[in-house]
């Protein structure tokens, strides 16, 4: 799976670093989300599709590989 966030539409919640900060992090300027990992990993699956559910925007999309 791969993961990518529209930081344009991010309104910084942070939801997704709390759901899988190994994947997600958030900009020290404005607080949008940044994507540390593109590539997911099937350990980090469950975490990615979590931080997916729970962004309030949408900004963070799942892509099938």
């Amino acid at each position: 799976m791969r993961v990518t966030a529209n930081a344009d539409i991010c309104v910084g919640a942070g939801q997704c670093v709390l759901a899988a900060p190994t994947v997600f992090d958030q900009s020290e300027k404005d607080g949008r989300v940044q994507v540390i990992t593109a590539d997911v990993t099937d350990e980090h699956a469950e975490a990615v599709r979590t931080a997916a559910d729970w962004c309030p925007s949408g900004a963070v999309v799942l892509l099938s590989r």
